[in-house]
């Protein structure tokens, strides 16, 4: 085979292979890195969140007034089995607004938690093809859920009007429950959705956790009813601080049981903690598992 003049002058021009040229494969992003990458992403974050928004609402009957009815609904019931059948009293609130106080943050965990949970199985087609921090998606999921609470705390204000009530003025203190609650549906979100990439049975769980949890959190009852030597047990549930912040917040005169928030806001920290770490040490093998 005979080289010619222009091959031998192509292939003079060609830098030769030196120890300079490096390629690096890593099976994991290290920490620092990664969460550098949260932060170049956060245009990714801000689109999947969109784009989950539209969906939710683009092609419904009803649009956005959903996340009004379902809160609504709730709502009346839980007033008529606890204020009229069980005689539950409010002293300081009409029951209906007691018991929107309690059902806005629950629904924002509740909704948040769900929407979380199937993220990134209903997004297997991105997590198979290119990088991202996965993170991205639990946490742009959780933002349909506080655009909902957002749209129904607009009922809360539309019932005070009704009822002539005037929210106390630490209602300037609420986004700090808010953030609270978002901080525990995170935690518990990347729990969740690390888990059901592994095991696809954990999404048939999540309708009885949420369920369960409707029933054991002071919804459509004041904290207070619960024996003084149980609440500290009782307040290992983080979302009775995040309820009884709310309505302290809203709700003149109701006291702060100022234990349960702390058991609360450390119980939180621990599931924020153990959902950030077990995510990250499963992450490596989302693509392959899904």
């Amino acid at each position: 085979m005979m080289v010619t003049e222009e091959q031998t002058t192509r292939a003079s021009v060609i830098p030769p292979v030196t120890d300079s040229y490096q390629l690096s494969i890593e099976a994991d992003r290290p920490n620092a890195q990664y969460w550098r990458d949260l932060i170049r992403y956060r245009e990714l974050f801000m689109f999947l969140a969109w784009r989950d928004i539209l969906v939710r609402y683009k092609q419904t009957v009803i649009g956005i007034a959903w996340a009004v009815v379902r809160p609504l609904l709730t709502m009346i019931i839980f007033t008529f089995v606890f204020a009229r059948l069980a005689k539950v009293q409010s002293e300081h609130a009409p029951y209906p607004i007691l018991v929107m106080c309690g059902l806005l943050p629950w629904q924002l965990f509740a909704n948040a938690l769900t929407e979380a949970s199937g993220s990134l199985i209903a997004n297997s087609n991105l997590v198979t093809k290119v990088y991202f921090p996965r993170m991205i998606m639990p946490a742009a999921a959780i933002a349909v859920a506080v655009v909902d609470f957002f749209i129904a705390f607009g009922l809360l204000l539309g019932m005070f009007a009704v009822y002539g009530f005037m929210p106390s003025g630490k209602i300037l203190l609420l986004p700090a429950f808010l953030t609270l609650a978002i901080l525990c549906s995170l935690g518990a979100g990347l729990l969740i959705t690390a888990l059901n990439v592994r095991f696809r049975d954990v999404r048939y769980i999540i309708p009885f956790i949420v369920q369960l949890g409707l029933y054991i959190s002071p919804v459509g009852i004041p904290s207070d009813i619960v024996p003084a030597n149980w609440r500290m047990l009782y307040s290992l549930n983080p979302m009775v601080g995040v309820i009884d912040g709310f309505r302290w917040c809203i709700i003149d005169g109701t006291e702060l049981y100022l234990p349960g928030l702390l058991i609360s806001i450390a119980v939180t920290i621990a599931v924020m903690i153990t959902g950030v770490r077990y995510f990250r040490s499963t992450e490596r093998t989302f693509a392959d598992l899904i």
